[in-house]
């Protein structure tokens, strides 16, 4: 296995993106999403980045890239047109020992992105190594329509239920089986339909009372 599969967090770490264009633009919306401090280095950037430079939500350096915008950042992401810019960055980023991606350059990245599906906390990554982005995309298609956004309420459904049952000192151990009948359950396909009565009478079937899906919902915000 050529890559070592990771989920970064990099909320509040500060990321360089050096290039404004559409796939610098991308690149950004990604980091924002998972909390980044991000700034942008490029001489012109998309209507987005500039919106985004507006409300203050990156920093924006309308310049060109200097070896120095690499100081006191966690990871950068060359996002350029410029080929010969993106292997100087990814030359300076080894230096330091930087986390560093060059868009559609795996052989000048110390890591990779993969195309990702986004259900709320439920994040399924797809990596073809670099050989085959078209497959990874035609990948994530698929499990686009097979994991649908029910599967937000219902990763939120069972954190709350594992924090009440913590609260009620039970030994994280002894939830094993609860939650395996739980997923074996049908309880995707009643959120998906909504079929709130359904999802009620199996929490009260497996915890008894104290276990509505409305009041464990708004605990789970």
């Amino acid at each position: 296995m050529r890559y070592y599969p990771v989920n970064l967090d990099i909320l509040n770490r500060k990321c360089l993106v050096v290039g404004g264009g559409s796939v610098g633009t991308r690149k950004i919306l990604t980091l924002l999403n998972c909390g980044a401090k991000v700034t942008l280095i490029s001489p012109d950037a998309t209507e987005k980045l500039q919106e985004l430079a507006g409300n203050d939500l990156i920093s924006w350096e309308k310049r060109s890239y200097l070896a120095s915008d690499l100081d006191t950042m966690f990871l950068v992401i060359g996002a350029s047109d410029d080929e010969e810019l993106n292997r100087q960055i990814s030359a300076d980023a080894e230096k330091l020992n930087m986390l560093c991606n060059i868009a559609d350059r795996p052989e000048v990245c110390n890591f990779i992105l993969p195309s990702i599906v986004n259900r709320g906390d439920l994040v399924i990554s797809i990596s073809t190594s670099g050989k085959s982005p078209a497959f990874a995309k035609k990948l994530r298609k698929e499990l686009e329509k097979q994991f649908g956004v029910e599967y937000i309420e219902f990763l939120q459904l069972m954190g709350a239920i594992r924090e009440k049952l913590l609260s009620e000192k039970h030994e994280p151990e002894a939830h094993k089986h609860i939650f395996e009948r739980l997923i074996s359950s049908d309880l995707v396909e009643m959120i998906k339909t909504n079929r709130k009565e359904d999802i009620n009478s199996l929490l009260f079937d497996i915890f008894g009372q104290g276990y509505e899906f409305e009041n464990l919902m708004e605990t789970g915000e």
